[in-house]
């Protein structure tokens, strides 16, 4: 079943208006390459939630909370360029190897208590990791996950705190079946790659290989293995 859900977590955590002016300055840089990202800001459709610590379980449940209401709030009213930024206060010092392992640990939390507030996996979308289709799941739609952290080694993907960006698959699905999709990934890859002076290595068009490759933004070869398990059914 999908829960209708209120917010359980009204209130706003002391770092929430400065995290989230910090976010909007970052992506209104003329450089930064995710016009994607930015369109959801102009339209005042990207939202900011303030946690407090990526290595921490503190906040899982006040961020599990958001994500069914921005699934739910979605349903009701699809529109594209509509984003979820959890933006942590610390660590600010983290490797590339540990912002992954840490932002999984999240992802698998979520997860977790997705199945036991009895939500159904998306079905257009694979819960399988390794699956090409694979894409996460909360409070039943997909989403694709875009890390950032201080220390990421492609220029986009900086940003003085950690980061995890919660795009809804839908919006991606309906820009394919209006022929924009292509267009906008080539405007992306070429205002990276202008950024980075190469294209990332990492951006395979969905389908063809799992997008759990993708969202650290570390650069992974064939041997890795996404630690992300679905705990639910299906």
């Amino acid at each position: 079943m999908f829960l209708k859900t209120s917010a359980l977590f009204p209130w706003q955590p002391p770092a929430q208006e400065d995290l989230t002016r910090l976010l909007y300055e970052h992506v209104a840089e003329a450089a930064f390459p995710c016009v994607g990202a930015k369109a959801a800001l102009a339209r005042g459709a990207l939202e900011v939630l303030a946690a407090r610590d990526l290595t921490s379980a503190w906040d899982d449940v006040r961020i599990h909370d958001r994500l069914l209401n921005f699934a739910d709030e979605y349903r009701r009213e699809p529109a594209l360029f509509r984003s979820l930024a959890v933006v942590f206060e610390g660590p600010e010092v983290l490797s590339e190897g540990q912002f992954e392992r840490h932002l999984w640990t999240r992802v698998q939390s979520l997860s977790d208590k997705d199945v036991w507030r009895g939500q159904e996996y998306d079905g257009t979308v694979s819960n399988d990791p390794t699956n090409p289709h694979f894409s996460l799941s909360y409070g039943g739609e997909a989403f694709f996950v875009v890390g950032l952290h201080p220390n990421a080694s492609r220029p986009a993907r900086r940003f003085p705190h950690p980061v995890m960006v919660f795009n809804l698959h839908a919006q991606f699905e309906t820009l394919r079946a209006q022929g924009k999709y292509d267009g906008m990934r080539e405007k992306i890859m070429v205002r990276d790659e202008a950024l980075a002076g190469s294209r990332n290595p990492m951006l395979a068009p969905h389908g063809t290989s799992s997008e759990a490759r993708q969202y650290s933004g570390r650069v992974v070869g064939p041997e890795w293995q996404c630690p992300f398990q679905y705990k639910g059914g299906r």
